[in-house]
């Protein structure tokens, strides 16, 4: 086993950089639920300029951000209507029901991300005490399974649902993945939801936190449920100085880690043994199966084979293995995972099962 590890389980493994460790050592703080901590000031007004947005607030998590975004656009008993494979619905512990009371009618896109058609049918246009009021629409970008949205959907379903008076929140927590992968800046996808959550521990290396951005009456009314749901951090310059650099450093070079995940999509492709998702790659995360045949069924033993050499990703869910490029797994150590992918695909089939 090699003691180089490689770990391609996630972007939120990333470490801070030494450069980013001396900000936040010597970071300026204050009461932040005062909103008296000069850092956190200087994050949330750089994060809402970078995202065309009027204010912005500091939340612990992506998780926690989503939750307080559903807490402060809608009422309790109101419906969201969001894609089945979203994080709210997928991996945020069914906090939607607990914190804002808000009941989540999910949609299956043909396309993997929703068009307008496969909302509207959604929407309770009707009053009817027998229906849920409809109170927010909740879309990613990036996607879930590393698609990326095109900025005409989100425009087409950003436009009807303005004439409808009903907000949009984004979940845009690799925000800036997706953005590379248009070639576009953050603000062109941001300017199409009411609210956006983004993430600064995916990918650029930030210890902790996530930034919410909107209008100011609804940074101002989030505030206080952010400090109901137990985020008022206080003396957060500290972690604010890690965002703070992680936004003005980090971003421009995801676009690396992207270009790192079609690498290892092309030597998978190479095998002619996997499917692989999407197609192409858009930003830094790949998705692969065994194809029907010899090997299906496998992916459970190729975790573990690749573990034996130092390289960690999650297990099989649903069939399929995810790898996430980041700032901590460099070109090289790319490469010497597509060198050892032969090897290892043999060691794979030494354990297949006689028929």
């Amino acid at each position: 086993m090699s003691s180089q590890l490689i770990d391609l389980r996630s972007d939120t493994v990333t470490h801070p950089t030494a450069q980013m460790r001396k900000a936040m050592y010597e970071a300026e703080v204050g009461d932040d639920v005062l909103q008296e901590d000069p850092t956190v000031n200087a994050l949330e007004e750089y994060a809402a300029g970078l995202l065309g947005k009027e204010a912005a607030l500091f939340v612990p998590s992506g998780t926690f951000g989503n939750q307080l975004a559903l807490f402060t656009h809608c009422e309790r008993g109101n419906e969201v209507i969001l894609p089945e494979q979203s994080h709210i619905v997928q991996n945020e512990g069914g906090a939607a029901a607990i914190i804002a009371g808000v009941q989540l009618r999910t949609i299956f896109p043909r396309l993997g991300y929703p068009i307008w058609t496969e909302i509207e049918g959604q929407i309770r246009k009707e009053e009817d005490i027998h229906y849920p009021e409809t109170g927010l629409v909740e879309i990613e970008n990036a996607l879930s399974n590393g698609d990326v949205m095109p900025l005409e959907a989100m425009a087409e379903i950003a436009r009807h649902l303005k004439a409808l008076d009903l907000p949009v929140h984004l979940d845009g927590a690799r925000i800036f993945n997706a953005a590379a992968s248009l070639g576009v800046e953050a603000k062109e996808i941001a300017g199409f939801a009411d609210s956006v959550m983004f993430c600064l521990s995916k990918g650029l290396c930030a210890p902790v936190g996530s930034i919410i951005t909107g209008e100011r009456d609804f940074i101002k009314k989030a505030r206080k449920g952010r400090k109901i749901m137990g985020g008022g951090m206080r003396q957060a310059g500290i972690l604010a100085a890690a965002g703070l650099f992680a936004l003005k450093e980090m971003i421009y070079r995801l676009a690396e880690d992207n270009q790192k995940a079609k690498r290892l999509a092309a030597a998978f492709q190479k095998t002619g043994i996997f499917e692989i998702q999407p197609q192409p790659v858009k930003i830094n995360m790949v998705f692969i199966r065994f194809k029907t045949g010899a090997y299906s069924g496998l992916e459970g033993c190729l975790v573990s084979a690749l573990k034996k050499h130092s390289i960690l990703i999650y297990p099989p869910e649903n069939g399929w293995i995810r790898f996430v490029a980041h700032h901590d797994v460099s070109f090289e150590d790319i490469e010497r995972m597509c060198q050892l992918l032969e090897g290892v695909i043999d060691e794979v089939m030494d354990q297949k099962p006689e028929r």
